[in-house]
């Protein structure tokens, strides 16, 4: 008997009847693909390959009981403060990130403190037992609560997972693994949604199993496979950083027992992931000095206050068209901020390639770091530096005025705690403020009055 195939949506795993080149729920275009149907719980000839949920009874939220801690910490703070506080029991977390970014090695050390108190199955589709051995052993990872096991196959972790009975499952990765009713490989949109969907009625069981999912990205820097995954899951983590430096920052794109807007600093040694407590020390270690182009912000990364280095370069155009490129920042916002500064602040960068690059790997999407972009193309084009000690925060408008931005006295106490003693400001916030001793506030209404505070002669 021939079997019967299905169509979806690849973003929005949406199910239609027949193909169509364009998704009618989500609009996007050549993304609806053809599967082979997923055989039914309990469908004649179909293979055991998940593990139904035991029937639970509807009762009312006020009978639950709440005394029992849901979260418990990993062992690693930087983790732990992504997470909201802690890893929650019964959740499924997907940690995303580039091959070799160090997803696996993040995984296992956290193995190490969380074996102290719970029991921890490792399953591995891309190494055997001994590889782990080698990779634990670098990373000082010795605990008899810490079970491993190579397998690829669905039914095989389920009876695993049945016999350990462990209390923490990290799968690497879910593009390795499959299941057997289904005649997809694995690693195909079927197979990674329906294998998913088993982990996720694993982690919702009665036992309250916490379960981290490990996955690739693919070449436009989402998870591999369906979009859908990421609304199966509770908490998808991206694990972000150059390969060819040491540091990593780990940012949460959802969390449902926590806030997303959340980063951990991680440093890549040979013995394994380092926490960096202090990522604006980091982030401004080896800054120059007395160089043009180049300014300081103080940016939110959800309740931690961090100091990024904003580096700008603006040169004049050898071609018609002259060059606008930004890294870790937004391409039009900086274009709009050039156009502020050519109409508001008069300078003449229309006819200038301009270049901007954020130090350390961050990303500012906030509009707290216009002004510092702002002073540092400004500092670029005059070809006058910045003094070393002053940072620049607010938001610019399209008429070239500041404009306030949230949690302004906490930035500016993080400005002061690691040595600043200049900051610019808007003009109407400063009189809101208290004192900061030994730091100096420069209230400026407008990019004008900004940069000629910031690029005045120091005395």
């Amino acid at each position: 008997m021939k079997q019967r195939t299905m169509f979806y949506c690849t973003e929005c795993g949406n199910e239609t009847a027949k193909w169509a080149g364009k998704c009618p729920a989500c609009g996007a275009w050549n993304t609806i693909v053809e599967q082979p149907e997923t055989p039914r719980a309990g469908a004649k000839g179909g293979k055991a390959g998940r593990s139904p949920l035991t029937a639970r009874r509807a009762c009312p939220v006020t009978e639950l009981e709440t005394d029992e801690e849901i979260r418990f910490p990993t062992g690693m703070g930087e983790l732990d403060r992504v997470l909201g506080g802690g890893a929650v029991k019964g959740s499924l977390v997907l940690v995303g990130g580039a091959p070799g970014i160090g997803k696996s090695t993040l995984m296992l050390q956290i193995c190490s403190k969380l074996s102290e108190s719970c029991k921890i199955l490792y399953v591995s589709g891309e190494e055997s037992e001994h590889q782990l051995k080698l990779r634990a052993r670098r990373l000082r990872v010795e605990s008899g609560n810490l079970y491993v096991v190579s397998e690829t196959s669905l039914g095989g972790v389920l009876e695993s997972v049945a016999a350990e009975q462990p209390d923490v499952l990290i799968v690497d990765s879910i593009q390795t693994l499959y299941n057997e009713s289904l005649d997809s490989p694995a690693g195909s949109v079927s197979q990674v949604k329906d294998c998913t969907m088993a982990l996720m009625q694993l982690a919702k069981g009665q036992g309250g199993l916490t379960v981290f999912v490990i996955g690739h990205v693919n070449k436009e820097g989402s998870i591999a496979g369906p979009k859908v995954l990421e609304h199966m899951v509770d908490c998808v983590l991206y694990f972000e950083g150059d390969q060819h430096t040491s540091y990593r920052i780990l940012r949460a794109a959802k969390n449902r027992f926590g806030a997303t807007n959340e980063i951990g600093v991680f440093e890549m040694r040979d013995e394994g992931l380092t926490e960096v407590e202090n990522p604006s020390e980091m982030l401004l270690s080896g800054r120059p000095e007395d160089t043009p182009g180049t300014c300081v912000t103080c940016v939110m990364e959800g309740m931690r206050p961090v100091l990024a280095e904003i580096q700008a370069l603006v040169v004049t155009s050898a071609g018609g068209n002259p060059r606008r490129t930004s890294n870790g920042f937004d391409y039009n916002r900086a274009a709009m901020l050039l156009a502020v500064l050519e109409k508001r602040g008069g300078l003449k960068v229309s006819a200038c390639d301009a270049y901007l690059n954020i130090i350390g790997g961050l990303w500012l999407d906030e509009p707290a770091a216009d002004l510092a972009a702002v002073v540092a193309l400004s500092s670029s084009y005059l070809d006058r530096p910045i003094p070393n000690d002053l940072v620049a925060i607010g938001e610019v408008g399209l008429t070239g005025e500041l404009r306030t931005v949230n949690q302004l006295a906490q930035r500016i106490s993080e400005v002061r705690r690691l040595g600043f003693r200049k900051c610019v400001i808007p003009a109407h916030r400063a009189g809101n403020l208290g004192p900061f001793p030994g730091l100096e506030l420069l209230p400026a209404r407008n990019i004008g009055e900004a940069i000629r505070a910031a690029l005045r002669p120091q005395e």
